[in-house]
C-alpha cells in the first residue's frame, strides 16, 4: 500500500547564486529520496522555494544597486535554473514573497496569537550607527558568553550551541561592516518557546529513529528555551496582521519566522494550483502521512525545535493548550535529514572568501550526474566532507565511467554487434543465476537504505552490482564463444539484464544517466521524469514569477527487476558517462577556486 510522503526541503536564500556546498546538504539529498519513494509506488509532495525577506536581501541589493525585489527576482531566477538543470524533482519550488505564503504566514501567527504563545515584549534591538538600519542576528559577531567562543553569532553559538541574543555577546561587531552595533529599546512579539519545553520534549522523546546528532542537538535546546523575537525593525518583510501594527512601515514578521512556514504555504499552493484546493491535506493533516525534512546541519535549531514548535502551537498543543487554528491539526515532522558541511580546503565554502564552486558553473562544465553521484557516494552526511578535485575525478573516472559507464557500453556493444537485439538465454550456467539472483537481492537491500536515508551505503550497495556485472563478463568472456553462440547469447542476456537491473537502482543518483540507459537498452518513453519551469502568475495581486514543478507519475521507472524484452532491436550505443582529464584533479578548471 503506497504512503504519502512530504519532502519538505530546505529554502535557499536568494541573495545570490547558490554553491555545491548548499545542495551537498539541502538539494541532492532531497531529491534522492523523493525519486526512490516515488519509484516505490509513493505518494510524494515535495515543496521548497527561495527564502526572499530579511536585511541580508536589502544589504546585498544595495551592493548591487537593486531594490530589494529587484535582487529576489534576479537569484530566484537563477537558483530555479540551476536546481532544474541539477534535476531535482520538486513538485513545486516557489518563493517567500508571493501572496500566498503572506497569507499562509499570518494565518499561522494569527493562530499562535490568539493560542498565546505569540506575545509582544521589549528587548534591545541592535542597530547599524551608519544606516540606522536593524542588524539581524546573524549578522553580529561576538564572544560568546557561555563558552567563550570567539565567533558565535547573535542568534546561537555554533560552538556550545546555546541561543543568544546579540545582547549578549561579548565585544559584539557587524559582520556586514565590522562596526559595534547600537542597542535601543524596542516592541516586537516574541514566540514564547519556554511555553512549549514539555510538549518538545514529550515529542522528542518519540523521534528515536533520528540522526544522533540531530536529536542530541535538539534535546540540548529543549533544555534550555528562552522566548525567541519573530519581528522586527525593517520595511522587507511579512506585514504584521493585528490592528496597531499591519500599517506600521517599519515593523514586519522576521525572515526566519515566515521561511519555516514556506513548507506548508507551497504545499497549499501547490494544490491551489491544481483541481482540488485542499489536497495539501492529505500530507499535513492525515496522521498516516509522513514527513521528511532536508537541510544542512546549521539548520537544525529551526527544524528540530522552532518549526515544530510553531505547529504545536498552531495546534493548541502545546503547553498552555488551545484551539486549531485555520489550518486544522497539522503533522509534526516524521524526520529530520540533516548533513554535515562539505568544505574546501578544510574551511566552509565562502562567498567572501573567495572559496566557492557554484552550481550553475559546476553544472556547465561537467553535468548534474557526476555531482549527484559525488554528494550522494562522498558528501558530507555523517561528517564533514572536504571536496578536492582530485577525489572527484577519481569517482568520475573509475567508479561512473570505467566500472558503469563501461559495462554498459560493452554490454551493449557485444549484443548489437552478435546479435543486433536482446539475445535469447538459451544456454544458461550456474553463474548466471548467482549473477541474476546478487542484483534481484540488491532492491532490498538499497531500498532498505535510502529509505532511512543512508545515501552513502545505498550508492555503495548499488555499485558493488555493477561490480559484480563487469567481473562476470570477464569471468566468461563472451568475446571468444564465437564456437558456441548459445552460450555467449545467455552470458550476454545476463549481462543486459543486469544492466537494466543496475539502471533502477541507480536512477534515484543518477536520473539523467538513467534515460540514456534505458533508451540504450532499447526503451522508449520516460524513464527518469525531470523538473520544467514554468511562469506562473502569482494567486492574488503580486507579479508573475518562475516555478519548479514537473510530471512525475508518467515516468516508467519502477523500483523492481523487471524482465528484459528478447528480440528488442538495439543500437550501437555512445558513452554514457564522459571521463574527465587526469590533470583536472591537479588543478580543477580555471574558474574553480584554487585549493590548498
Amino acid at each position: 500500500m503506497s504512503s504519502r510522503v512530504l519532502t519538505a526541503v530546505a529554502w535557499p536564500y536568494a541573495n545570490g547564486p547558490r554553491h555545491i556546498g548548499h545542495v551537498s546538504g539541502f538539494g541532492v539529498p532531497s531529491d534522492v529520496f523523493s525519486r526512490y519513494r516515488r519509484m516505490i509506488g509513493d505518494q510524494v509532495l515535495m515543496v521548497s522555494g527561495t527564502d526572499e525577506h530579511g536585511t541580508p536581501i536589502q544589504v546585498q541589493a544595495e551592493a548591487e544597486g537593486l531594490t530589494a525585489r529587484q535582487l529576489a527576482d534576479k537569484y530566484n531566477r537563477v537558483i530555479v535554473e540551476d536546481l532544474q538543470g541539477l534535476g531535482l524533482n520538486y513538485d513545486l519550488f516557489t518563493r517567500t514573497t508571493t501572496s500566498n505564503h503572506y497569507e499562509v504566514t499570518q494565518q499561522m501567527f494569527l493562530a499562535l496569537h490568539k493560542n498565546g504563545y505569540v506575545v509582544p515584549r521589549t528587548q534591545m534591538g541592535a542597530i547599524s550607527p551608519s544606516t540606522g538600519r536593524t542588524l539581524p542576528d546573524r549578522y553580529i559577531e561576538g564572544t560568546c558568553p557561555i563558552c567563550g567562543y570567539a565567533h558565535a553569532r547573535g542568534d546561537q553559538c555554533d560552538n556550545c550551541g546555546n541561543q543568544l541574543d546579540p545582547a549578549d555577546l561579548i565585544n559584539p561587531k557587524s559582520r556586514i561592516n565590522g562596526e559595534t552595533p547600537q542597542f535601543v529599546e524596542t516592541e516586537h512579539f516574541f514566540l514564547d518557546l519556554p511555553a512549549f519545553a514539555e510538549s518538545l520534549g514529550s515529542w522528542l522523546q518519540t523521534r528515536t529513529d533520528w540522526r544522533p546528532n540531530v536529536l542530541k542537538f535538539a534535546t540540548n535546546l529543549v533544555n534550555d528555551l528562552k522566548p525567541r523575537a519573530i519581528t522586527r525593525d525593517l520595511d522587507w518583510g511579512v506585514p504584521i496582521p493585528l490592528d496597531g501594527w499591519r500599517d506600521q512601515p517599519m515593523k514586519r514578521l522576521y525572515v526566519w519566522f515566515d521561511a519555516v512556514i514556506g513548507y506548508l504555504s507551497a504545499s497549499v499552493e501547490w494544490a491551489r494550483r491544481g483541481p482540488d484546493p485542499d489536497a495539501w491535506k492529505q500530507w499535513w493533516c492525515d496522521p498516516a502521512a509522513q514527513g521528511f525534512y532536508f537541510m544542512g546541519k546549521d539548520n537544525i535549531v529551526f527544524h528540530s525545535v522552532i518549526w515544530p514548535a510553531l505547529l504545536l502551537g498552531q495546534n493548541g498543543a502545546g503547553d498552555r493548550g488551545g484551539e486549531p487554528g485555520a489550518f486544522g491539526t497539522l503533522n509534526l515532522p516524521n524526520e529530520i535529514v540533516s548533513s554535515e558541511y562539505l568544505t574546501m580546503s578544510g574551511s566552509k565554502f565562502s562567498t567572501s572568501r573567495g572559496t566557492v564552486i557554484y552550481v550553475g558553473d559546476f553544472l556547465r562544465e561537467f553535468g548534474p550526474d557526476a555531482l549527484r553521484y559525488f554528494i550522494s557516494v562522498a558528501g558530507p552526511e555523517n561528517q564533514d566532507t572536504d571536496f578536492t578535485w582530485e577525489e572527484f575525478v577519481r569517482r568520475t573516472n573509475f567508479e561512473l565511467a570505467n566500472e558503469w559507464g563501461n559495462l554498459v557500453n560493452r554490454s551493449i556493444s557485444m549484443a548489437h554487434k552478435n546479435v543486433g537485439a536482446i539475445p535469447k538465454p538459451v544456454a544458461p550456467a550456474d553463474a548466471d543465476a548467482v549473477l541474476l539472483e546478487t542484483s534481484r537481492a540488491a532492491f532490498a537491500t538499497v531500498g532498505e537504505l535510502l529509505g532511512h536515508s543512508k545515501f552513502k551505503q545505498a550508492a555503495t550497495e548499488a555499485m558493488r552490482v555493477v561490480t559484480a556485472a563487469n567481473r562476470y563478463l570477464s569471468d566468461q568472456e563472451p568475446w571468444k564463444r564465437k564456437d558456441d553462440p548459445d552460450r555467449r547469447d545467455s552470458i550476454l542476456h545476463t549481462a543486459l539484464q543486469v544492466v537494466q537491473d543496475a539502471n533502477t537502482l541507480l536512477t534515484p543518483f543518477l536520473p539523467h544517466a538513467a534515460q540514456q540507459v534505458h533508451e540504450a537498452l532499447g526503451g522508449s518513453g520516460v524513464w527518469a521524469a525531470q523538473p520544467e519551469i514554468r511562469e506562473v502568475d502569482d494567486l492574488g495581486d503580486g507579479p508573475a514569477y518562475p516555478v519548479l514543478t514537473g510530471d512525475y507519475a508518467a515516468e516508467a521507472a519502477r523500483w523492481e527487476s523487471t524482465p528484459i524484452e528478447v528480440g528488442r532491436p538495439l543500437q550501437k550505443p555512445t558513452p554514457i558517462i564522459a571521463k574527465l582529464a587526469p590533470e583536472l584533479g591537479e588543478t580543477g578548471p580555471e574558474w574553480a577556486p584554487i585549493q590548498k
